[in-house]
């Protein structure tokens, strides 16, 4: 995620750094129900303890036919039962099984909070934003690049899974892009009115 985001903040004229970077190995508990509240509560703890504008995402796969599922629960998806990424996407295809082709519309949604720490008071939300790309389960997990639900998320665009796309393109149309640079234009605008 951390090279990721080096590269979709590039154009921005701050210092990026991450938590390790910091010294922080505080974990915030994801207790929202959304991924606007997972990603806000990150963002408002991690500003709180840093004292650094201060940038958090909460993404994840929200599949169709499985009425959003595994949404905010995408790293958590089966509980203490699945402990790996394939684990996960185990689960998932065991899920799909019997559900045809037509019907395995997904989406990977990203939610960016970026909140500014204040010093006798909560910190303040500066921007949220989201993104998300469309495409279907495969059948099967294809490709070795990427993480998570990579192998087996299809972009029929492509005619591949997100796992077998060159990492260039993948940051470049992934959900997680799409909601820096929503937010990039909003942190732009506040730059040069300040």
């Amino acid at each position: 995620k951390m090279r990721e985001y080096v590269d979709l903040l590039r154009d921005i004229p701050f210092e990026l750094v991450s938590l390790r970077d910091l010294g922080i190995t505080h974990e915030v508990d994801e207790t929202g129900d959304t991924f606007e509240e997972n990603a806000w509560l990150k963002a408002s703890e991690y500003a709180a303890i840093s004292g650094c504008l201060t940038l958090a995402d909460d993404s994840g796969l929200e599949v169709d036919s499985l009425s959003g599922e595994p949404g905010v629960r995408s790293a958590r998806y089966g509980g203490d039962s699945c402990t790996s990424d394939q684990d996960r996407v185990n689960l998932l295809l065991k899920n799909l099984e019997n559900v045809p082709w037509e019907e395995r519309g997904a989406r990977f949604r990203s939610v960016i909070a970026v909140a500014q720490p204040r010093k006798s008071h909560q910190p303040t939300l500066v921007t949220q934003a989201e993104g998300s790309v469309a495409g279907m389960i495969q059948y099967n997990p294809q490709g070795d690049g990427g993480f998570g639900y990579d192998p087996v998320f299809y972009l029929p665009s492509y005619d591949k899974t997100v796992a077998q796309l060159p990492l260039d393109v993948k940051n470049r149309i992934s959900h997680r892009a799409n909601a820096v640079q929503k937010a990039v234009e909003t942190l732009k605008t506040l730059i040069s009115e300040s």
